[in-house]
């Protein structure tokens, strides 16, 4: 008994050096996020603020530095991609597990091949075929590609757990007149609260953190996602007003937390549905 509460005690005290480890950053973020450009400059990053200026580094964040534009751009394309994505994604698997197709794990295997290969290696095919298409650095160009960079992954889970459902169900509601379509949004996709919560908060935070491809494709600040938008003002900033440089990450972190905060309910649920997959 008493090894086992010295080995109980020894992974209490681990586990409490690795949240401090963790959250050291976090706390030094915080700090020094609402301080002065001035009181930044003039000690350690470690020391408390003397004068908090939280509310003047937000606005110069937002409307100064432009970031409120990549704010809404990168919820505009998080939210339409994340859901146009898993809606493509849900139509495709319903069709690969319950419609009676000729090669369907050839077509599983067809999309999902997206993801065999880095995306980095699409990125200049991709530059190049939207500069032709005229799709260059605008949202519609934006929004095809995280929708198409979505949609693999999302068929995966869906389809592995439209897998499970019985056929009977489906029968039987096209013996009371329900056709192929009413069949996937009156059964099939009620069901699918819990994996299509955790997918969509997958995809969301995936678009959201995106940055090469946002880099890439976009130019003007009106199309450009917030990472991109971070990434020019850490060019910009950096050496003269850090402090708004890290009001500028906390509030590119809200979003995701909310989003969790929100789906939490599903959440485990969910994760337990795509692991067993």
């Amino acid at each position: 008994m008493t090894m086992r509460k010295a080995v109980r005690a020894f992974i209490y005290a681990l586990l409490a050096l690795l949240s401090v480890v963790w959250l050291m950053p976090l706390w030094f973020v915080l700090i020094n996020a609402v301080k002065s450009t001035r009181g930044f400059f003039s000690g350690e990053i470690w020391d408390l603020p003397e004068q908090f200026r939280i509310w003047e580094n937000i606005r110069y964040a937002w409307v100064e530095a432009n970031i409120g534009s990549g704010f809404l751009n990168s919820l505009l394309y998080g939210v339409v991609g994340a859901v146009f994505a898993i809606l493509v994604a849900a139509l495709a698997a319903f069709a690969l597990s319950a419609l009676e197709l000729k090669g369907r794990m050839f077509w599983f295997l067809l999309i999902y091949s997206g993801t065999i290969f880095p995306v980095q290696m699409y990125l200049i095919p991709v530059f190049k075929m939207y500069a032709e298409a005229g799709l260059y650095d605008t949202r519609i160009g934006l929004f095809l590609y995280y929708i198409a960079i979505c949609i693999p992954f999302c068929l995966f889970v869906m389809r592995n757990y439209f897998m499970t459902f019985s056929k009977e169900v489906a029968e039987a509601a096209r013996l009371d007149g329900c056709n192929d379509l009413g069949v996937f949004v009156r059964i099939y996709l009620p069901l699918a609260a819990a994996p299509v919560s955790v997918l969509f908060l997958f995809q969301f935070t995936y678009i959201w953190n995106e940055l090469l491809f946002g880099m890439t494709l976009s130019r003007s600040a009106d199309v450009r996602p917030l990472m991109a938008g971070l990434a020019n003002m850490r060019g910009l900033y950096a050496s003269s007003n850090i402090p708004a440089l890290l009001t500028a990450a906390l509030i590119a972190s809200v979003p995701t937390l909310a989003l969790f905060s929100v789906l939490q309910k599903n959440m485990m649920q969910g994760l337990t549905i795509v692991e067993k997959k």
